[in-house]
């Protein structure tokens, strides 16, 4: 049988690994077939396949590259016996069977993606029919960076190479202008040979000199991530993500946090924003829609921190949510016809529970021949219909003037003629007029709010309505909201990290000074699987909503069967 000796040029310990599958992947990722896990092999890095008797390799789409021989691989590349395959810290041997000895280092063919090896003596070769021992339980992986001082070299020679800091970016094609600082990047490498690390990829240090220089640093790679949802930047020393739902530290890092506040202007910049100690808070978006938040010292302790929600850029469909099991094809069918007929809606969650997509999804809903408002913080909403109107709101200036909050957005937007305004997020005293445009002709308008549960959302909006200034009475406020929303919809992200929709609520009016509400559909979680997930299914209650008998009057051809019960 093929097999594979793997030799670790960080401390030179050799193993062996049969080559037992059809598709053998190689990568960190716990799942692969061989796992090697270390800061510059991907998840999955690359493949063996076996076919026709032979093997071949490929990458797959690996960051820092597959090197078979010193080259890097373009395609498919054949494997006969004594070929070195290299990636990051190791170097792999491959064999086609048996061998009376091995090579107690295999030395890679012409120039690698590493530094020559420098780890000293190798150990004694391995015995031919010795087991491969199952390693022995560790701690969490060390993980290694480039020196903080070593890049801030390289940049000060870069800058002073091609002269970044008065090059005009915009005049030549972006991929001639990667071209020509990434080759810039490794004449100055050539020359600092005897100062790189062993362990220390040249490919990668490269690309993260360069991503500095012309991107977002370390957030370029988490940004082309599909699997990554949010970027979390807590100070230069620790980047996290959430990736399916849950948390992970990943192992890159800015060199300081000058650079942080680099990263930060540069995204500011083109929207014509600006962060300081005079104004140290900032809402942003990138020019794919993602959300940026900014704060930096002296609010934020740990340095400059920033927090990026990122948005598809295709945005989602009523299918992928069915998809994700955020919804069920029922439940995507009422909310199709609350939208259709003008129900006034408010969409209900906490941080991250997937508001904001939910909505745009709903927006899709409104017929094409309507006006439509939209009014955010920054601008997130991507609707596919023609006639919109976007309005974002504007901070003040550096003489806290000049600020346009989203309440005087609202209030201009009934002057607009709009069939519909969606309003991004109610969080301050726009909440009152948004519930008097849906009481006064501006049916079908849809909004989202912080809240816990149904009940929690009608009294985070009494609270809101009492931040505008008005002395009014808790049942006149009671009384505002009973008749301007139609259907709460709540929607949660569980502890499996899914995003769902746990209730679809109908307000049905006032009994004395309460809301009364009708649950019409809800999730029924029934227990915990054994990877963590969240059993259960979303049922209907079987209660047909007030205005669903309305439009069967009315002659609108509408199935009950969407609220038969199980």
């Amino acid at each position: 049988m093929a097999y594979l000796l793997i030799t670790d040029r960080r401390d030179g310990s050799q193993r062996r690994a049969p080559i037992d599958a059809a598709r053998f992947v190689i990568g960190k990722k716990p799942s692969c077939s061989l796992m090697l896990d270390r800061v510059n092999i991907s998840r999955e890095h690359c493949e063996i396949i076996s076919a026709n008797g032979g093997h071949f390799i490929r990458d797959l789409k690996s960051r820092n590259g597959t090197y078979v021989n010193g080259t890097r691989t373009k395609g498919d590349v054949g494997l006969v016996d004594g070929t070195v395959v290299q990636l990051g810290d190791f170097s792999l041997l491959f064999r086609t069977g048996a061998a009376s000895a091995e090579p107690a280092r295999p030395a890679a063919a012409g120039p690698g993606p590493a530094a020559p090896d420098r780890a000293g003596p190798a150990p004694p070769p391995l015995p031919e029919a010795a087991p491969v021992a199952p390693a022995a339980p560790a701690g969490p992986e060390e993980r290694h960076y480039t020196p903080p001082e070593l890049k801030r070299k390289i940049h000060d020679l870069l800058i002073k190479d091609l002269d970044l800091r008065h090059m005009d970016l915009t005049k030549e094609p972006p991929k001639e202008v990667r071209r020509r600082t990434e080759k810039a990047i490794q004449t100055i490498l050539n020359k600092m040979s005897d100062e790189l690390p062993v362990w220390l990829s040249n490919s990668a240090l490269i690309k993260e000199v360069a991503d500095e220089a012309l991107g977002l640093g370390p957030m370029e790679d988490l940004l082309a991530d599909e699997e990554v949802d949010e970027i979390m930047v807590n100070g230069w020393k620790q980047i996290y993500v959430e990736r399916r739902g849950k948390l992970e530290l990943t192992d890159k890092r800015f060199t300081d946090d000058r650079q942080v506040m680099e990263v930060i202007r540069r995204i500011l910049a083109p929207i014509g924003r600006r962060i300081d100690e005079v104004s140290p808070m900032v809402d942003a978006r990138l020019a794919d829609g993602s959300r940026v938040n900014a704060i930096i010292p002296p609010l934020a302790l740990t340095g400059p921190t920033v927090t990026i929600r990122k948005f598809s850029t295709e945005p989602f469909t009523v299918r992928d949510l069915i998809g994700f099991g955020t919804v069920t094809p029922q439940i995507a069918a009422f909310l199709k016809l609350c939208v259709e007929h003008r129900r006034n809606i408010i969409i209900s969650g906490g941080t991250g529970s997937g508001k904001t997509t939910l909505l745009n999804v709903l927006s899709a809903y409104v017929p094409h021949d309507e006006r439509i408002v939209t009014i955010e913080d920054a601008a997130e909403l991507k609707l596919p219909q023609e006639h919109i109107v976007s309005l974002e709101a504007k901070p003040p200036n550096i003489e806290n003037k000049g600020g346009i909050p989203i309440r005087q957005l609202v209030i201009n937007s009934l002057r607009m003629r709009p069939d519909r305004i969606i309003v991004g997020e109610c969080r301050g005293a726009e909440a009152l007029d948004m519930l008097q445009a849906m009481n006064t002709g501006h049916d079908g308008s849809l909004t989202t709010i912080h809240a816990n549960s149904p009940r929690d959302c009608l009294s985070r909006l009494e609270t809101l309505v009492l931040m505008a200034g008005m002395e009014l009475p808790t049942k006149a406020i009671r009384d505002q909201v009973s008749s301007a929303i139609n259907m709460i919809i709540q929607i949660a992200r569980q502890t499996d990290g899914k995003r769902r929709v746990v209730s679809v609520t109908e307000i049905t009016g006032m009994e004395q000074e309460t809301i009364t509400l009708q649950e019409i559909f809800k999730f029924d979680q029934t227990g915990i699987g054994q990877q963590g997930e969240v059993i259960g299914e979303h049922k209907s209650v079987g209660v047909i909503p007030a205005f669903i008998h309305d439009l069967r009057r009315r002659g609108h051809p509408i199935d009950l069967k969407v609220f038969a019960t199980a």
